[in-house]
């Protein structure tokens, strides 16, 4: 209620690509920031709506001002690449954001134990278990995929470096940050 108080808008920002309506799953806060550049939005304003397999969905933005979200609704109607729709308030604060503190791990063997994940991620100050495990419908068999999160964002993009296309029990495992 006070965000609505201080003149807060609130949108949903997607790719206007027909059938698609989602985001590139390499797509980064700071590209949307920067494609928005006339809005004033800082990395806080900006939350990834990622789906179950965590594909990036969308991303809700928090403008300053009714103005600010106006402009970012004519910016994207000139570039045509993406579209921008009002939300509710509530959709904001009900999406919890990762801000770049957490890994996914696609890739995991699924006869993988704890010790195992926590051997492929030695060397980086993760925190500790539980992990958040499931499975992702894949192709000619389903993905194992662990959610591991650190206390900074430093901490997450050093384990992306230290540990993209590394092994876990001999199976290539991909690291994507998730924001």
């Amino acid at each position: 209620l006070s965000a609505v108080r201080l003149g807060h808008t609130y949108g949903r920002f997607y790719t206007n690509i027909s059938g698609v309506g989602r985001l590139g799953k390499n797509m980064l806060k700071t590209d949307i920031i920067h494609y928005l550049d006339q809005c004033e939005l800082s990395l806080d304003d900006v939350k990834i709506d990622y789906n179950k397999g965590f594909y990036p969905m969308g991303a809700l933005l928090k403008f300053p001002s009714v103005e600010s979200f106006e402009t970012a609704v004519r910016q994207t109607i000139q570039g045509r690449m993406y579209r921008l729709e009002r939300v509710s308030p509530d959709e904001w604060e009900h999406k919890i954001s990762l801000n770049g503190k957490a890994v996914l791990l696609q890739g995991v063997p699924r006869n993988a134990q704890v010790d195992d994940i926590e051997r492929f991620l030695c060397g980086t100050n993760y925190e500790p278990p539980p992990f958040e495990n499931f499975i992702r419908a894949g192709v000619p068999e389903p993905v194992r995929m662990v959610l591991v999160k650190f206390g900074s964002r430093t901490d997450a993009t050093n384990a992306f470096i230290a540990k993209n296309k590394g092994f876990c029990l001999n199976n290539p495992v991909t690291v994507r940050v998730i924001q």
